[in-house]
């Protein structure tokens, strides 16, 4: 137990302090009421043990600002002056004990503790035991799907989840990473500690940083308290940062050293603090990517990839479709009786470039558009005429005519940088496989030299 002992006597402070190591506690002392708040912003105690009467601010003071900033911490209150009242202030104030300075009181002091100490620990069980609940009431939705792609991405969540090795999920948006980060959490040794998100693409840097990493009272314009950062909020559990590829790059250093060192420092301060947290990747990106573009940092990759799970999307998970579309009417109140049979194959014939996220989103507004009626095709908003209508768009032909060839190589390059280079999408964007894209890339000499190679070894 980490205890601070603040008195404005020097001498009496290193004395209890003493007595309580001796005790078998871990003591530091300071000299006044000053002295001990600058402490307590720059480290985590247990409890502080401090002296009533002391020139501003005194032991009152301590102990309302250890309540109101850190609530967690055990404040125990020593007086030379024996007053019923004084003491009822300190009680009502929310002390944990009031101790008279007389006899071995460092004793009383030491047994006060003990009992402050049974209580934390108490409260802690009681906390990770609502967080245990809590993780399994949100892991509720289970990972739905028999397709082989899936039972592999989940047969993999599972055996990673029993160890403490970083993990980087990878897939297209929609396929469901947020919800396999969650579920590796609850079958983990961490399932009572907290489940904590960051989206790194919601953020600008400077708050992101201090998002992730706290700050400091004064660090900037607006900070005017001391505020833990997400890293302290995840401690004993699992913080999971979707879209780790637009970390900027200077807040990739710092992460780097949390996971090596498990040490870091809040925005503007200089206390080096530790933590054990588990940490859960996410991307769409191709990170390799930009490791050679110099986007991403190449030891960060490697630290993050120590255990990678490709979620499947949801074209290549045969079968899925019906089984999650059952789940999510029954999770919305309807049953999955309600979807037509028509319906149910519009749903099985269409790509999902938005995979699960968009099939459940899809089929929320049938069910709105639908009523008490069943769910028919043209309630599916990709079945719309104006959507069929925005993808079947044909350019007008000048007068000179133009080269079909030509166009072609446009529309593959131009679907290449709407992708951000990702062939996949591309492919998608084209309504071609992967293959075919790769082929007609290597006919009109799209392909860099030894591209076409890499890319048959998938």
């Amino acid at each position: 137990m980490k205890v601070l002992v603040v008195d404005d006597e020097a001498k009496n402070a290193e004395l209890v302090a003493g007595e309580l190591r001796d005790a078998g506690f871990e003591a530091e002392f300071v000299n006044g009421g000053a002295a001990a708040l600058r402490r307590l912003e720059a480290a985590r105690f247990d409890a502080v043990v401090t002296d009533l009467r002391m020139a501003p601010p005194d032991g009152l003071a301590v102990l309302k600002a250890v309540r109101e900033r850190w609530p967690d911490t055990a404040v125990v209150v020593m007086t030379a002056y024996a007053a019923i009242e004084t003491a009822r202030q300190a009680l009502k104030a929310g002390a944990w004990d009031y101790v008279e300075k007389e006899g071995d009181f460092a004793e009383v002091i030491a047994l006060a503790l003990r009992q402050a100490g049974e209580r934390v620990r108490l409260q802690r069980d009681v906390k990770q035991l609502s967080a245990t609940v809590e993780s399994m009431r949100r892991a509720a939705l289970p990972v739905v799907g028999e397709a082989p792609a899936t039972k592999q991405a989940m047969e993999l969540a599972r055996k990673v989840a029993a160890t403490d090795s970083n993990v980087l999920l990878r897939g297209e948006s929609g396929t469901g990473k947020d919800l396999f980060a969650r579920t590796i959490h609850a079958l983990s040794r961490r399932a009572g500690g907290p489940y904590v998100k960051v989206n790194c693409g919601a953020l600008p840097e400077a708050l992101l940083e201090s998002e992730l990493f706290g700050h400091e009272k004064g660090a900037f314009t607006g900070a005017v308290r001391q505020k833990p950062g997400r890293f302290e909020d995840a401690a004993g559990g699992t913080l999971f940062l979707d879209e780790i590829g637009e970390l900027p790059v200077s807040l990739q250093v710092k992460l780097l050293q949390v996971i090596e060192e498990k040490t870091f420092t809040r925005v503007g301060g200089n206390v080096p603090l530790t933590v054990d947290v588990r940490i859960v990747a996410a991307t769409n990106r191709a990170l390799e990517d930009m490791v050679k573009e110099r986007t991403f940092r190449e030891d960060l990759f490697f630290r993050l990839n120590v255990f990678p799970i490709v979620l499947p999307p949801l074209r290549e998970r045969p079968g899925d479709v019906a089984r999650l579309a059952a789940h999510f009417l029954v999770r919305h109140g309807a049953a999955p009786e309600k979807l037509s049979p028509e319906a149910a194959r519009s749903l099985e014939n269409y790509a999902f470039p938005g995979n699960v996220r968009e099939l459940e989103n899809t089929l929320e507004r049938a069910m709105i558009l639908a009523g008490p009626d069943p769910i028919e095709a043209a309630h599916l908003s990709f079945a719309r005429p104006e959507a069929r209508a925005a993808h079947s768009w044909v350019p007008e032909i000048p007068e000179e005519g133009l080269s079909l060839e030509a166009l072609e190589r446009e529309l593959i390059l131009k679907a290449l940088e709407r992708a951000a280079g990702n062939k996949s999408r591309a492919a998608r964007l084209l309504g071609l496989t992967r293959r075919t894209l790769y082929s007609r890339m290597e006919k009109h000499g799209l392909h860099r030299p030894g591209e076409a190679e890499e890319e048959a070894e998938e």
